[in-house]
């Protein structure tokens, strides 16, 4: 889908685990100003529901696993993270759900810019008519 993809960070394992650096700029395709994580999520709940104008995002699952579903006015997709040397990249307005958490999972999400509400859209038809000057 255009404006997302996978990126496939280094995973160093050895006797002791595994080490897996991020990096902002090189692995990142922007400096993060924000990381926040989502736990705890009930069974049954759907979050997200949302695109921004401005904001790229990558989300990574380091702990069970979640599925999202991306949307833009001309497709639809869903995937499943559950690698925690796996990042999943969300450019600027791309509808997201995130959905069927597992027990004892963590999304962690890395932004580009700090928050900022003024950069959300909530609303489903207003999106559709923004993104469809984009895509």
């Amino acid at each position: 889908m255009f404006n997302t993809t996978f990126i496939k960070f280094k995973d160093i394992k050895d006797k002791y685990g595994h080490l897996t650096p991020i990096e902002s700029k090189i692995n990142i395709p922007f400096e993060i100003k924000r990381v926040y994580y989502i736990t705890k999520v009930d069974d049954g709940v759907i979050r997200g529901f949302h695109a921004h104008k401005k904001l790229h995002q990558v989300l990574i699952c380091l702990n069970g696993s979640v599925k999202i579903k991306l949307k833009n006015p001309n497709s639809e997709e869903l995937v499943e993270l559950n690698e925690p040397s796996v990042g999943l990249y969300i450019g600027p307005l791309i509808w997201r759900e995130m959905f069927d958490f597992t027990e004892g999972s963590v999304l962690l999400v890395l932004a580009s810019d700090y928050y900022n509400e003024k950069d959300y859209i909530r609303n489903y038809d207003f999106y559709l008519e923004e993104a469809k000057k984009v895509f």
